[in-house]
């Protein structure tokens, strides 16, 4: 007997989807597509901050043009420090207490100003005393010549009478005793008169002393003092008692003061010209010359000190500041060479390439290799006397591995 099996029925219905699967279905795809968006602005990125790092960041300069003669050649660069040839630290000459100050940092003063007191109240009372000693020895001698005057009469009339017989020898001496005795007394009280003159003058110095005056036109670069301190010309009091009060720099005797190795110093003579380049103003070359060279050397440093002098002072020049020089050589004997413009770049900026100096520019965000003529150093920088023009954007400590072409990017 076959039995015959029944087909399997599809239940058509239990495909169906149903509103609540298929709208998490959207949400579905939509956070699908959210996440593939930032995958690829990721990517993007990427491939942005790659190609930015793969510029080399490189620094910047301006070519400039040089400022006095170019073709002079450098013969010796050196360090040091703006120095005044007049600077004072003012003080008192006695100790006291300051009672008032007229001056403040910056202040201009000019020679015999006023510039603070001390308290004077004890000179003054031996000022006093001393002109009350002048006016009593005065006043003393007054009253001696008038009593003196009356004894000479006395005198003349005794002298009269005893030669008529009436008055006798002894009323005589008496007379001239009295006459000569008034006479030394006026002549001790006019002495007396002089010391206390003198006692006037030494009490004057003293109240002079009280006050302190500017010894020289300058400016004041220091306040050390303050109203209600001790002062005193040399240190006593601990650390309590100041021994200055302002320091003073006369800004026309500003120069330079550099240390040249001995080994070097034949290259440097008076009268030299200089160039110096303020470490505060590195684009500013300061036209200088040789004023002195201090015959004598430092044992311990190998050094000789020189004295620049600069031919024209400017009040951006002020003491103690970093300056660079360069001592440079004789004019050169063609004219023509010596009036060519010299363009000055950093000494970093310069490469040597097989022998050939050469400079990296940036020209559309790409390094330009290009040959260039050399001139002397000027401190920190180089003469360019042909192969650059004013305004260059020329790189400054270029890598190793910079070529001609490649894209950079430049350092803000």
């Amino acid at each position: 007997m076959v039995t015959r099996e029944t087909p399997p029925t599809h239940d058509l219905g239990s495909l169906r989807i149903h509103d609540g699967q298929r709208k998490g279905g959207k949400a579905g795809k939509v956070i699908a597509i959210f996440f593939g968006l930032v995958i690829i602005l990721a990517g993007v990125g990427a491939s942005v901050y790659a190609l930015l790092e793969g510029k080399p960041t490189v620094e910047v300069v301006t070519a400039r043009k040089a400022v006095g003669p170019a073709s002079r050649e450098a013969l010796l660069n050196a360090t040091g420090y703006v120095t005044p040839r007049q600077r004072a630290t003012i003080a008192a000459k006695i100790t006291g207490r300051v009672t008032r100050v007229f001056f403040d940092e910056g202040t201009q003063v000019h020679q015999g100003q006023l510039l603070a007191t001390l308290d004077d109240a004890d000179v003054q009372r031996a000022l006093a005393s001393a002109k009350a000693d002048r006016d009593s020895a005065k006043a003393a001698i007054a009253d001696y010549e008038v009593q003196q005057k009356n004894a000479r009469i006395l005198l003349y009339r005794t002298e009269q009478l005893q030669k008529a017989g009436v008055e006798p020898q002894e009323q005589l001496d008496n007379a001239r005793t009295s006459v000569e005795s008034l006479q030394a007394k006026i002549d001790l009280a006019k002495a007396q008169a002089a010391a206390s003159e003198s006692r006037i003058q030494e009490a004057q110095q003293a109240v002079d002393n009280c006050t302190i005056r500017a010894p020289f036109d300058g400016i004041v670069v220091s306040k050390d003092a303050q109203v209600g301190e001790m002062v005193s010309p040399i240190s006593a009091g601990g650390g309590f008692t100041r021994t200055g009060i302002a320091t003073i720099v006369n800004m026309s005797s500003n120069e330079i003061e550099v240390d040249v190795n001995e080994a070097y110093i034949t290259r440097v003579k008076p009268g030299q010209q200089v160039n110096a380049i303020l470490d505060a103003y590195p684009e500013w070359e300061i036209p200088s010359r040789v004023r002195t060279i201090i015959p004598s050397a430092d044992r311990q440093k190998a050094t000789v000190k020189v004295r620049v002098s600069f031919l024209k002072l400017d009040p951006r020049i002020l003491p103690d500041m970093g300056i660079k020089v360069t001592f440079l050589g004789d004019e050169p004997p063609s004219k023509e060479i010596a009036a060519t413009p010299a363009i000055l770049v950093p000494q970093s900026a310069v490469h040597d390439d097989n022998g050939k100096k050469v400079v990296f520019l940036v020209r559309d965000d790409k390094a330009e290799r290009r040959a260039v003529t050399p001139g002397g150093n000027r401190g920190t920088d180089t003469e360019i006397m042909a192969g650059l023009a004013v305004g260059d954007a020329v790189i400054v400590g270029a890598p190793a591995n910079l070529h001609d072409g490649e894209r950079v990017r430049i350092k803000k």
